[in-house]
C-alpha cells in the first residue's frame, strides 16, 4: 500500500496490521453484526458500544432474529435505540425470519454490489451500513466507503489537506488501492479513532 501511496507510510508504521479478514469473532452472527452496524449509524464508537451492550442485555444476552421479533418497541427504545433504528432492526428480523432475506446465502455467493442492493432495499439500511457489513462481517477487502466522514477526514490528515474532500474526489483517489481499498480505509480510520477501527 505504501508503495502506491507513500503518504500512508507513517500511519502504517505506527499501526498494527489491518485486521480485516484476519480478526473473526466466533460468537457473532451475520444478523447480530448487521444489527450492530445499524446501532452504530451516526454515533461515536463509544456511544454505539454502550447501546449495543444495553440492547444485547435487553434481548437476554444474544441478538437473534427471534429475540428482536419478540422484544417490544418500548424495550428497545429503553435500551437506547431511536424509533427509526428500532423500526429498522425489527424489519430486519422479520425479513430474516420470513426468508425474505437470507444473509448466509448472500454472504457465501453474492458479489459486493449484489449484497449492497439486497440490504439497502430494506427500510433504514443504507449504503454505509451495508458497506460496514461487507468489511467487518464478510471480510471483503475491496470496499471503499466514500460516504464515511471519518474515513475522509483520515485521508485528509494523511495527505495534509485542509478543507473537506468530496465523495466523488475520494472515490477516484481510492482507485489506486484496488483490490485492497478496505485496507486503505482501515488505516484512514486509524488516524481518527486509533484502536476503535477493530470491529
Amino acid at each position: 500500500m505504501v508503495a502506491v501511496d507513500p503518504a500512508f507510510g507513517p500511519i502504517v508504521a505506527a499501526s498494527p496490521l489491518c485486521n480485516i479478514g484476519r480478526k473473526k469473532y466466533a460468537d457473532r452472527t451475520h444478523f447480530s453484526t448487521l444489527v450492530t452496524s445499524v446501532i452504530a449509524q451516526q454515533l461515536s464508537v463509544k456511544a454505539a458500544d454502550t447501546i449495543t451492550v444495553r440492547v444485547t442485555t435487553s434481548l437476554g444476552g444474544d441478538i437473534t432474529p427471534l429475540a428482536v421479533a419478540q422484544a417490544s418497541e418500548a424495550e428497545l427504545r429503553t435500551a437506547g435505540l431511536s424509533g427509526a433504528k428500532t423500526r429498522t432492526i425489527k424489519g430486519l428480523a422479520d425479513a430474516v425470519q420470513t426468508g425474505d432475506l437470507n444473509l448466509e446465502a448472500a454472504a457465501a455467493h453474492a458479489e459486493d454490489h449484489h449484497i449492497v442492493a439486497e440490504l439497502t432495499r430494506l427500510w433504514g439500511i443504507g449504503r454505509w451500513t451495508a458497506e460496514m457489513f461487507l468489511m467487518f462481517t464478510l471480510h471483503r477487502l475491496d470496499v471503499w466507503p466514500v460516504g464515511d466522514l471519518a474515513m475522509r477526514k483520515g485521508w485528509q490528515q494523511i495527505h495534509h489537506r485542509s478543507g473537506d474532500i468530496a465523495e466523488k474526489e475520494i472515490d477516484q483517489l481510492g482507485e489506486i488501492f484496488r483490490p485492497y481499498r478496505s485496507v486503505a480505509a482501515w488505516y484512514c480510520w486509524r488516524v481518527i479513532d486509533g484502536d476503535s477501527a477493530t470491529w
